[in-house]
């Protein structure tokens, strides 16, 4: 067993890590926030629901946080970025997990009730699959594990949250209906993220300008794409908002001044190197 394995808040030496600890700080913060709001009474009429759509967004936003991690340990050359990727993994496994027991008590407890549930409604087929597979990674992600599994086999494994990632995204568009706005800006933040994967060997500063513009498209056309075939609202409708300046931000701006970061992280990486 290694001690830091189990202590986030230590380094690979076994030492105290200030940013170690306020990591996992921020990582509590917004569960300790709901827990807090839950206990006094401040979540509307409907605090499990109110809680249950709290616990799944931070859940999905630490998801595709851990995936940002080495897209920006590329573009910025901060290599110690790869420490933090299992702790936020952790955070989003522990943050699904609180939002699956909230399910159940939701549910109040009624095991056929919730197999019943997750079995006939897709959105919770999907979500249950995602929680699984997350399981999954989260028992394997110890230093222990790679060792046990052999790195070959361990990085296949863990492969999987890539597709993971797009079973809980479409589980939050699912569960959200009709406002998923912010499901749509993650959408998009996980195209730019698998693009940046993908052209890694080929990155260059004008290659992650490019992107801005491409992701922002792309963004604009999964909302167009959901909300068309969710809602039936005219596409026209939804493309004219992106242009409404009482509407702003929209997905598709917000994603777009998301990947305007990695040029800019680039940048700062040279000038740091001159």
């Amino acid at each position: 067993m290694v001690l830091q394995d189990y202590l986030p808040w230590l380094d690979r030496r076994g030492r105290f890590s200030p940013l170690r600890a306020l990591v996992l700080a921020l990582l509590l913060l917004p569960g300790s926030w709901t827990a807090l709001k839950l206990f006094l009474g401040w979540m509307g009429p409907k605090p499990i629901d109110a809680a249950l759509h709290e616990t799944g967004l931070w859940a999905l936003r630490l998801l595709i946080i851990g995936l940002a991690i080495t897209p920006l340990r590329l573009v910025s050359g901060w290599g110690a970025l790869i420490g933090f990727r299992r702790m936020i993994g952790l955070g989003a496994l522990g943050y699904t997990l609180v939002h699956f027991v909230l399910y159940v008590i939701f549910l109040k407890g009624n095991i056929i009730a919730i197999a019943s549930e997750i079995v006939l409604r897709l959105y919770l087929t999907i979500g249950f699959i995602s929680l699984i597979a997350m399981c999954a990674l989260g028992a394997t992600s110890t230093d222990g594990a790679i060792r046990r599994m052999g790195a070959p086999k361990w990085a296949r494994l863990h492969r999987l949250v890539y597709p993971l990632s797009i079973l809980a995204l479409i589980h939050g568009f699912m569960q959200a209906k009709i406002d998923v706005s912010e499901e749509v800006v993650l959408a998009g933040l996980f195209v730019l993220l698998m693009l940046v994967r993908a052209l890694r060997k080929r990155l260059s500063l004008a290659m992650l300008i490019a992107l801005i513009p491409l992701v922002a498209i792309i963004t604009g056309l999964i909302e167009l794409l959901w909300y068309g075939l969710a809602t039936g609202v005219p596409a026209s409708r939804i493309f004219d908002a992106n242009f409404m300046i009482a509407l702003q931000p929209r997905p598709a701006l917000t994603a777009a001044l998301f990947a305007g970061a990695l040029p800019l992280a680039w940048g700062l990486q040279r000038l740091r190197l001159k």
